[in-house]
Formats: C-alpha cells, structure tokens, sequence
C-alpha cells in the first residue's frame, strides 16, 4: 500500500509539473502578444503621422477629411482589440506561479527575494528580476505589479473621456500618449486649446499629456507648447560599509619597532567610493561620521602590555580616537580583544591602525604573531544627511584604588551639543530626542590582588528613563594581578528623549583597582545617535536550552530576543533556522556587537559571524575572533567580536562556536552573552 501511494504521489506530481509548465508558457505567449500589438499601434502612428504631413503640404481639405476617419476608425478598433484581449487574456490566464511554494521535484524558474519595486522577469534565462515598469503621461495602470509579473499599461483615450475637449467643430484623434485636434494651429493651442495637463507637442502636431516627475523633481512645469521637465534625481548614499585584513609590516634585520610604535599594514579587500587605502592608513574622500570595528589577537612575549589603537591624522593634528591594552600573558597563547572608535572625518584625512608597546625589550621579541582573523577591519561611514551626532568623550583618572567605579565624562567633541549633553553629575549622557545609538566604551586599568584573576571584572551598562535603571548589557573581562589591561562594551539599542545612558565597573572584594584616563585614547568613549527613521535596532541573549557543550564543531548559537521587535530586523522565529539567524527585510548597513562568556578547555576557540544569502544558498564568514588558552587561576574568561556589513533584503546571519583541540563546559546566558543588531538605511 505505501509504494502505491508513493506512485500515485509521483503521479501527481509529475502532472502539476507539467500542468505548470502549461501556465508559464501560456504566459509568455499572452506577454509575446501583448508586445506585438503594441509594435503595431507604434507603426500606426509612425504612418499616419508621415501621411498626415504629406496631407498638411498637399492642402486637399476632403483627402485630409478621408484619411482622418480612415485612421481614427482603424486606430479605435484596434485599440479597442488590445484592451479586449488583454482584458480577457488576464482574467482568464493571469498566473502567478511561486516555486518557492509549490515543489515537485525539480529546478522551476525563481527569482529569489526581489526588491519591493521589482517583478520576476521569466522571459530572461536565466529568470532575473527587473524594475516594475512606470505608467508614462497619457497611459493608465490596467494591471499592477506582482512578484511575477510586470505592470500593464493602457493608453488613456481623451476624445472618448472628454468628448468636447477639441471644441464642437474640431474633431478630436487619440493617439498613443495623448490627442490631436485636427486642424488647430500652435497659435490656437497656445490659448489652452489642449486643456489642463496637457501640452501642444509641435513636432507630432498634436495635444500630448505633461510629463509626470518622480518625487516632485520639477525643474520647469508644464506650459501649453511645452512638456514638463523634470531635474536629475541624485542617489545620495546615506551610509556605506567597507573591511579589510591587517597584517604586520615587513620586519627588517629582525627587529620590530613596536616599542617606538608601529602602524599596521591594511589590506583592501573591495574599492569604496568614501575611502582609498594607502600601505598602512585609509584615505577619506568624503565628509560624514565613521565607525570602525577591529577583531584582534596576538601572541607575544614582551615583559609589559601592548596597546592597540586607531589614530587619525588630520592637517591640523594627530590623534588616538581609542586605544585599549593587551596585558602581559603568564604563558605562550593567543589573546584577543576589541576595539572601536567614532570620528567626525574629512576629506584627505587618514586613519591608521597602530600598535605598541612601553617596553624595549619587545623589539628584541621574535615571537609577536598576529592571528589571521577573518576580516578583522570593518567600518560603515553615514553621510550627514542621515541628521546623525557623533560624540567623544574622555574618562578622568582614579586618584586612588577601588573596586566599584562609576566613570566621569568629560567631552572632547560632539557635533551637535543640543541633541547630546552630559547629566548634572557628569556620569551619563542625556538624549534630547528619540532614536537609535550605537556607542564603546574602553577603560583602561591596573589591578593587583588574587581575587581579580579568580573572579575578574564586569562592566554594566545602563539606561536610565524616568528615574529607573535599565541594565542594558553586562560585559565579562578576565583579571589581572600586577598587570594593566583593559576592559571595553559595545552595543546599540533605542533610546526617548530624556533618557540617560550611564556605566559602572564592578571588581570582586580585595581586589584593588586603579582606572586610567588620559589623551592617549585608552579610556574612551564614543556614540553615534541615529534617527529612527534611517535606523531600528534589536538585543537577544542565548537561549538557555540548546547551549553547545562538549567538543563543539562549527556549532550556531541559540538566541532569544530581549527587545522589542522591529520592521528591518527579526529573529526566525519558525523553520529549521528559527532561533539561530536573524533577517534583514530591507538594504542597509549592519554592525553587530556580540560577547560571550564561558568555561572551556579548547587550545583556540574560534567565533565566527555568518552571513547567508539568496544567491549564496551555504553561509560565508563575514567576520571572525578568537579566545586563546583560559587565563591561568580564572573562573571565566570572554571573547568579544564587532563587525559593519552590507545587508539586503532577506539576508540572514548567524554566530557559530568551534573549539580546536578542548571542550566547551560552560557558557553563560544571563549575564555576560549578548548580542545587538544595529541597521542603518542605504
């Protein structure tokens, strides 16, 4: 019984296959007609127009009178053919055939995702989505736009709407596009002859519909001998994303100068229209506000810190806009971290990558290895007509140890003082409006005490609305005794006018602290507001069920969203990838900040972003970070990764684990695992 269903399923299904084919083919054929009557009515045209000029020169009033009704007859009846058959042609075979749905076994023609303003064209091999095509002046819509088919456009017949519109004695001719009032002169029709919305074309001799712009682009309207014209529309880019790879300069006679400083080699991947890259600095061609992301891990001997920063170089001065440390490991391992930035750049303006370190032994060092991260620079720039303020601000120094720090600002710049502004207190900042902030914030510290390895540091954010506090992230950094290092959170999420966005550094008891703040970019922090209309943003934690556990092998996380949900960004909440990836519906640039916290035993645990698209049915990397070895005598340890991508509609991301030579034992999902999703407007 069961292998007779089978044959009577396959049965089935060969006969919709074929039945489908039947539906498409007779579509083609309906789109050939359609395309053949209209070559006929522009041949038409093209004929009487040239005897109606022979007529005007020959001056024979009847011949003029004989070819007029023969041509206004012969056009009304064909015209009438054309809306007749495709009237009936599409109310009786309109198909709208979505392989996405219907499956039978083999390839059928699909488009994928096309955009909004887009029709799946099956005509093309292979099938291609293309434009919806636009009603011209003089045509109606007759049939809209659908996933798989174009819009149909039917000429617009004057004389029949308007019978008198030519005056009592002048006969009135449609033509394709408009009317002609035989007889009238351009004299006449300078008068308003040819009636509202219309204008006297002189070349075809004859009354045609004015030009209808896009989006109100009018540079001259419409007069009576005179079409309108209409301005060039300019795309203007709100915003663009750009990466790249980064690698050590060339060392000469075996010793690097990372004591005295070094800028690090950056390696384009793809040209940009805000930006070219010189050896080791990226040279800016437009004005506008940019952030930058870097994933970053090393290995190192050297008997201090190294400190990792982006400096921009300006006409006027040079300048760390971050910067933050790498503390001096107690064994051979890689360590990574992450580090972000925000500057108000111009024209001819550099940024560079750079890296350091306070002791000279480091350039006798032979072991100093970059990790080949996966395009570990990543930055998107937004043009100002995006309304968005940019903000720098600077943390003063501790005068003396402690354990739980509450930072204090003090702005270095903000490119619009009204939107933006510290609290009374100096420790948060204030938002006069509703939107959408994307912010870093880097401390950098020195700890002494065994409890600062063992329990090690948390960094909170908050957001403070009507006097109540929001804990907005938690962010896990290992400790550290009689080492400086640094501790660093990045994030996005809405914010209303009013509200405040305050930090706070909690380290376990006994365990002695001493926070840095200086000109040298290593305590910072940066924000970009965006407007809600150009940008939406979502947060989500892991799921408590479905961690991965044990010896995790490209593993995809589970999330659960915390925030509310927007239009641009969704988590799949359905399916075989519910939970796993987030959705874009629109174009855009995203920038995901992620951290992680957790036990493990692996040699290298490897955190990757992927990206899956229609065109690309396996996920690629967009970005990747790495943790070394745990930290010897700590509990936990964290990994963090930051990257800025382009986005379209129905692209898909996801974050997998996979742990070389170990196990993963543990991973926290209520404080210290997060992840948030920012998306800007193209």
């Amino acid at each position: 019984m069961l292998k007779s269903q089978q044959q009577i399923i396959a049965d089935l299904q060969q006969k919709l296959a074929e039945q489908q084919h039947v539906l498409v083919s007779q579509q083609r054929e309906i789109l050939e007609q359609q395309r053949k009557m209209y070559e006929q009515m522009d041949l038409i045209k093209v004929q009487y127009g040239m005897l109606f000029d022979t007529v005007k020169q020959m001056s024979f009033q009847s011949l003029q009178e004989d070819i007029q009704n023969y041509f206004e007859s012969h056009l009304h009846g064909l015209q009438n053919q054309v809306r007749n058959h495709l009237q009936k042609s599409y109310s009786v075979h309109k198909v709208e055939v979505d392989a996405k749905v219907i499956n039978v076994g083999e390839s059928l023609l699909d488009c994928g995702l096309c955009e909004s303003d887009e029709f799946c064209n099956f005509q093309k091999t292979p099938s291609q989505c293309e434009k919806c095509t636009l009603c011209p002046a003089g045509f109606f819509q007759m049939a809209e736009c659908s996933a798989n088919s174009d819009r149909i456009c039917q000429d617009r017949d004057e004389c029949t709407e308007s019978p008198s519109i030519c005056g009592e004695r002048i006969k009135c001719l449609n033509t394709p596009g408009g009317f002609r009032c035989l007889g009238i002169t351009e004299k006449d029709a300078a008068l308003g002859m040819c009636g509202e919305e219309h204008f006297f074309n002189k070349e075809m001799q004859e009354c045609q519909a004015c030009l209808r712009c896009e989006d109100g682009m009018v540079a001259m309207p419409c007069s009576t001998v005179s079409d309108t014209v209409c301005s060039a529309a300019t795309e203007n880019k709100l915003s663009e994303s750009w990466a790249a790879n980064i690698v050590l300069p060339s060392i000469k006679s075996g010793i690097s100068q990372v004591y005295s400083g070094l800028n690090l080699e950056i390696k384009e991947k793809l040209p940009c229209d805000i930006l070219s890259t010189d050896d080791s600095s990226l040279v800016f061609k437009q004005h506008g506000l940019l952030w930058t992301d870097l994933n970053f891990a090393v290995k190192h001997n050297c008997r201090n810190f190294l400190q990792l920063s982006l400096k921009l170089n300006g006409s006027e001065e040079d300048y760390e806009l971050s910067g933050v440390r790498i503390e001096q490991p107690e064994g051979k391992y890689f360590q990574s971290t992450s580090l972000s930035s925000v500057a108000e750049v111009e024209p001819s303006q550099t940024l560079s990558v750079y890296l350091r370190s306070p002791n000279q032994f480091c350039n006798q060092s032979k072991d100093l290895n970059i990790y080949d991260l996966n395009t570990p620079l990543s930055l998107f720039w937004l043009s100002h007509d995006t309304g968005a303020v940019a903000l720098s601000a600077q943390m003063s120094t501790a005068m003396h140890y402690q354990t739980n720090y509450r930072p204090t600002f003090k702005i270095i710049s903000v490119s619009d003082p009204y939107m933006l502004s510290l609290s009374h207190d100096g420790r948060a900042i204030k938002f006069t409006e509703t939107g959408v902030v994307k912010f870093v914030f880097h401390q950098a510290l020195y700890s002494m005490g065994h409890t600062c390895v063992r329990e090690g540091f948390s960094l909170i954010s908050y957001v403070n609305r009507n006097g109540t506090n929001r804990e907005l992230m938690n962010v896990f950094k290992s400790g550290v005794n009689y080492r400086d290092t640094s501790i660093s959170a990045s994030g996005a999420t809405k914010v209303c006018a009013g509200d405040l966005l305050s930090f706070e550094i909690l380290s376990p008891a006994q365990c002695n602290v001493r926070y840095f703040g200086d000109s040298s970019g290593i305590s910072m922090f940066s924000l970009i507001w965006i407007p809600s209309a150009v940008s939406s943003a979502i947060s989500a934690t892991v799921s408590v069920t479905g961690l991965p556990t044990g010896a995790v092998r490209n593993k995809l996380l589970d999330f659960t969203q915390v925030s509310s949900n927007e239009k641009q960004i969704q988590l799949v909440s359905s399916g075989q990838l519910a939970q796993k990836y987030f959705i874009f519906t629109e174009k855009g640039v995203a920038s995901i900040a992620f951290n992680l916290k957790l036990i493990h035993s692996c040699n290298v645990l490897k955190v990757t972003l992927n990206q899956l698209t229609m065109d690309h049915m396996q996920p690629t990397a967009v970005a990747q970070q790495i943790g070394g070895q745990m930290p010897e005598g700590s509990i936990w340890t964290s990994v963090s990764l930051r990257a800025s991508f382009e986005v379209h509609n129905g692209t898909l991301i996801s974050v997998s684990l996979d742990c070389v030579r170990g196990r993963i034992n543990q991973i926290t999902h209520e404080h210290g695992t997060s992840i948030s999703v920012l998306w800007i407007s193209s």
